[in-house]
């Protein structure tokens, strides 16, 4: 039996490979896919082969992270629970594609993951297979194996000599992108703590950030951004430099508790500076390009969106449908926002656009010839019909 391993070189999965072939007599291979995170990519061909893999994968998919599942759900406006911008769970269904592929291209029968059975990610991984590539078996050690802990993980790995780094235990898990730092449990699930000092790797804490706001101008075309401050860049560019910008301001910090699709409140602390940035330019385009009711319609549907996206249905037949008509709207999406930056806010200061509808001879509140402000007397009383009847009732 070959399988194909999700590896990241940590503790987790150096065990999970050394039980792989020892519990399924399997040849492993360790599959390690670049989405942003840092430290371990470099590392982990060479710890996998060294675990007894019998070929190790580093597969490269920033740019199809961002491009293919970054900028979709900012197309869609995706926020889960009305904060959550989604950085962990747009980054599984990547993973997973890149797991399926690489099982069709070493002819392996099962794919395998670290995800324990109390979170999303088993079902992001799994549902993304189950939509790809349905032969495949799944193995999730954690709902199969009698290990209980991070103390079993080192014993079963100091007998087998299993190379696992040696670390301190952090206080919390963290789990990287380039859109986004994910922290949680810990000492972080007591949700009246406040996070460790220190613990935000992409964001300078807004009281230490520059006493001097930053202005920046966003350029989008079709709702993704494509411009910084005139200059044109790439999908990954455009969200490093973003993130960049926008940490070094403290922006994109959140701190809240979730409901994850398993049934289970957790708390979770995110930042994701350079995605924050991306949503408040497009949203200030969207005000003077999209129309009242189409906008309405978006915004009613964003929940559902992000919802789907969380519970990890990328691959389902309605998030699918549900990112065309969403695309459809940001057709129109397009010009330039400008915002300022300054100790952990972002605000729009400005927006314009080739597409856009406000304007500024019926808005005006001096004298103008387009607007006869006697018709809103007929207008008020219409829609004072329905009112004036219910209320001598109450």
């Amino acid at each position: 039996m070959r399988i194909v391993l999700a590896y990241s070189g940590g503790l987790d999965t150096s065990v999970i490979l050394a039980w792989l072939r020892e519990t399924y007599d399997a040849e492993v291979v360790a599959y390690t896919c670049h989405v942003g995170q840092e430290g371990e990519v470099e590392e982990a061909e060479e710890k996998a082969l060294a675990t007894g893999a019998v070929a190790a994968v580093v597969d490269d998919r920033r740019l199809e992270f961002v491009r293919d599942a970054v900028f979709p759900a900012v197309r869609a406006n995706a926020v889960y629970e009305g904060e959550y911008l989604l950085g962990t769970s747009l980054a599984r269904p990547i993973i997973a594609k890149g797991l399926v592929e690489t099982a069709r291209k070493y002819d392996a029968q099962a794919i395998a993951h670290g995800a324990t059975g109390k979170g999303n990610d088993q079902v992001r991984f799994e549902l993304t297979v189950a939509a790809l590539a349905p032969d495949l078996k799944v193995i999730a050690p954690w709902r199969e194996w009698d290990l209980g802990g991070r103390s079993d993980l080192i014993a079963y790995a100091e007998q087998r000599g299993i190379p696992v780094p040696v670390t301190r235990e952090a206080p919390y898990s963290m789990d990287a992108n380039l859109f986004h730092i994910s922290y949680e449990g810990g000492v972080l699930e007591d949700p009246w703590e406040a996070p460790p000092q220190g613990m935000f790797r992409m964001t300078t804490d807004p009281e230490n950030a520059p006493d001097e706001p930053q202005e920046i101008v966003v350029g989008l075309e079709a709702g993704n951004p494509v411009a910084i401050d005139g200059i044109e860049m790439e999908p990954v560019e455009i969200l490093t430099r973003l993130n960049e910008m926008a940490g070094r301001h403290g922006v994109g910090r959140i701190d809240i508790v979730e409901n994850r699709f398993v049934g289970i409140k957790s708390r979770g602390v995110y930042e994701t500076p350079g995605g924050t940035v991306m949503h408040k330019a497009r949203r200030a385009i969207e005000s003077i390009v999209l129309d009242r009711e189409v906008l309405a319609l978006r915004d009613s549907l964003s929940g559902r969106y992000a919802t789907m996206v969380y519970n990890g249905f990328w691959f389902a037949p309605e998030r699918v449908e549900l990112q065309r008509l969403m695309d459809s709207i940001q057709s129109r999406v397009t010009g330039e926002a400008r915002l300022k930056l300054y100790k952990g806010s972002v605000t729009i200061v400005g927006r314009r656009s080739p597409n856009t509808i406000y304007d500024p001879e019926v808005a005006t509140f001096e004298a103008d010839k387009v607007y006869r402000q006697a018709d809103a007397e007929g207008f008020i009383n219409l829609n004072a019909l329905r009112i004036r009847g219910y209320g001598e009732g109450q």
